[in-house]
């Protein structure tokens, strides 16, 4: 028994740090800042800063239209960047699988978009976005287009913008779990395909997309929920405007919390933002049981 104990105790030890991690660092701020969402606080003047507000930051959310429209730009950005990253990445996953030689320097240079420093990333696309002298509009004036967007500084073009550098980014990400996939699938359904007659579109169609389910609900919901939570792009390329027409609620969280002092009701807004993960991820989860039922 002592000797059980002593392995029980030791045990926990070893898991003590990430304990105290988990609960400073993850577990208090998330238990504060709901408790901030019924309170109104002055956080330069401390805890004497604080004072009882009921409902009122949740009343307040409801009748906010930078909230939902900031939601509807959130909404609008997962629907497009997602899809779009998922399919080139699958091709290009497939095309380097298959017919490219220098296969590992191909892919690193793909892949470094999502390892690079987003802020550095955003830096160049916004030079890029130039309407005047950037290298985007030059090539469309080039192709015979007179009037091109102005992408970042236009209110109909600058979410659109954002969003075509995120996929960008995206890509190495999905091409690389693809890759990983396709490495699982055996040869030998590819081999009985082609004894039976079946064209390249086929087996990629009736073979690779079903094999690669599991891959690519992993891959969505992953995007899924860091295109819910993307700031420094959107803070870097436009600060969400114009006329908050980029304007994202992790953006959103920020400028009520830091920039306004309103950290009562960033923090309302915040909790907003993590309902939504906590659906997605909800969804996975539900989802979850179908797939592994499948394979």
């Amino acid at each position: 028994m002592r000797e059980k104990t002593r392995e029980n105790i030791a045990g926990y030890l070893f898991i003590l740090p990430n304990l105290l991690g988990f609960a400073a660092f993850i577990l208090f701020p998330m238990v504060f800042s709901f408790v901030l969402i019924f309170t109104d606080w002055d956080y330069l003047k401390g805890m004497d800063g604080f004072s009882f507000a009921g409902l009122d930051n949740i009343l307040k959310l409801g009748g906010d239209p930078i909230v939902w429209r900031s939601l509807l730009h959130n909404v609008v950005f997962s629907l497009t960047s997602v899809p779009v990253a998922l399919v080139l990445g699958l091709l290009l996953a497939v095309v380097l699988n298959r017919f490219v030689y220098m296969k590992t320097a191909i892919r690193t240079m793909i892949f470094l978009p999502y390892m690079s420093s987003i802020v550095a990333i955003s830096v160049v696309w916004r030079v890029l976005y130039n309407p005047s002298q950037g290298p985007v509009n030059s090539v469309l004036k080039a192709l015979g287009i007179d009037h091109p967007p102005g992408w970042l500084s236009s209110p109909d073009w600058s979410l659109a913008g954002i969003i075509i550098m995120t996929i960008w980014t995206y890509i190495g990400y999905a091409m690389i779990l693809y890759m990983a996939g396709i490495q699982g699938i055996s040869k030998d359904l590819y081999e009985a395909s082609e004894i039976d007659g079946a064209s390249g579109l086929k087996s990629f169609l009736y073979i690779t997309v079903p094999m690669l389910k599991p891959t690519t609900f992993l891959t969505a919901v992953t995007l899924i929920i860091s295109s819910f939570q993307v700031f420094a792009s959107v803070q870097v390329m436009t600060g969400g405007g114009p006329m908050r027409s980029s304007s994202v609620l992790a953006l959103y969280i920020y400028e009520q919390a830091f920039e306004l002092r309103n950290m009562s009701y960033g923090a309302t807004v915040s909790w907003l933002l993590f309902l939504f993960i906590f659906i997605v991820t909800l969804v996975q989860w539900r989802s979850q049981k179908n797939w592994q039922d499948q394979f």
